[in-house]
């Protein structure tokens, strides 16, 4: 029931993204590449155990964390951050695959302790999130630090937590939002004041917003059909391929598309959580947990930021956008509950 969900979304996600690349075939040809790998990856994770994750997340954190610090070294730079790693036949994003390797490596952690967390067990696992979060932001990838960092806190949410430790790390983080500030880079500064006022530089700054929220009002209830957005074939919406591409949805399919669009991605979600309600095990719960909730937060955020709703930051559209690490990622972790479930199959037999 998962995989159909998914394999419907990523055909309308194909479809899309054929029309927001200008009917292009050669970037249609190479998503439709990054989709078959992803598969497969997909595949080899839904067959693998979920004792022997256990077994081989300290090693795959410690993977991903090394390759972390190598990009902080010899990373790829594009645009101004160094994100990426030269892996020869592609470009490989190490910030991305520490969404799904911060849920494991806590899951793991605390898969054997007492709930509620004692502090001590709170500590280490706050240090485990800082780490990553701290090596991504410096890249500078803020978006993706934050992102990271939910993850981790989705574990700890999901592990039981109380009331009177959220409410201090939220006081904590308002207390710190003056040093946050001070520390940001001045393009980091600059899309939280377009987010508050894109009008006040509409040729600027606040061309991206302005430019989404009339492609997604111009749609209508119907839209314009597909194929035929005049903001997107001329070019008016901004990286229509990959951040805006709900943008895309919203002008050609109308606010009916984008309901079915958001209810498809309710249905994989209300069936993740399903899958995580029922597993058999503290490591697979909290696992299935905080992926799906990770899986959420990424919806969430780029549909925000498409809408005006939340700033703009670099995140895309799950399963939809144009990009290999992230869909890979993505289709990894759904892989990896769907191995959930699997093995709640064999252990009831």
């Amino acid at each position: 029931m998962l995989l159909l969900g998914i394999l419907i979304l990523s055909l309308l996600g194909l479809c899309m993204l054929y029309s927001a690349g200008n009917q292009s075939l050669p970037l249609l040809g190479r998503q439709l590449v990054n989709f078959i790998f992803a598969f497969f990856i997909m595949f080899i994770c839904a067959q693998i155990p979920t004792n022997h994750y256990q077994h081989w997340v300290p090693w795959i954190f410690g993977l991903v964390l090394l390759m972390l610090l190598i990009v902080m070294n010899a990373g790829i730079i594009s645009h101004g951050a160094q994100r990426w790693i030269n892996l020869g036949l592609f470009h490989f994003q190490p910030a991305e695959a520490m969404k799904l390797t911060m849920p494991m490596m806590l899951a793991w952690y605390l898969r054997n302790k007492t709930f509620p967390l004692h502090l001590k067990d709170l500590f280490f696992s706050c240090l485990i999130i800082i780490v990553p979060f701290l090596l991504i932001a410096k890249q500078p990838d803020l978006g993706t630090a934050l992102l990271v960092a939910a993850t981790g806190g989705f574990v700890l949410l999901l592990a039981g937590i109380t009331w009177r430790i959220i409410i201090c790390i939220g006081a904590g983080a308002m207390a710190a939002m003056p040093v946050i500030w001070h520390l940001m880079h001045s393009y980091q500064k600059m899309r939280l004041l377009t987010f508050l006022s894109p009008e006040n530089d509409p040729f600027g700054s606040g061309y991206n917003i302005i430019q989404s929220k009339i492609a997604i009002g111009s749609g209508g209830w119907l839209g314009k059909g597909w194929l035929h957005g005049s903001q997107v074939h001329l070019q008016f919406l901004p990286v229509r391929s990959t951040d805006f591409i709900f943008a895309v949805c919203g002008e050609e399919f109308g606010f009916i598309g984008c309901i079915v669009l958001i209810g498809l991605y309710i249905y994989i979600i209300g069936r993740s959580f399903y899958i995580s309600a029922n597993a058999q095990d503290t490591f697979s719960r909290l696992l299935a947990g905080s992926l799906t909730l990770s899986f959420f937060t990424s919806l969430f955020v780029n549909i925000g930021m498409v809408t005006g709703v939340l700033p703009v930051v670099g995140v895309p559209l799950p399963l939809i956008s144009y990009g290999g690490s992230s869909l890979i990622i993505f289709l990894a972790g759904f892989g990896v509950i769907m191995s959930v479930q699997a093995h709640r199959r064999l252990i009831g037999s």
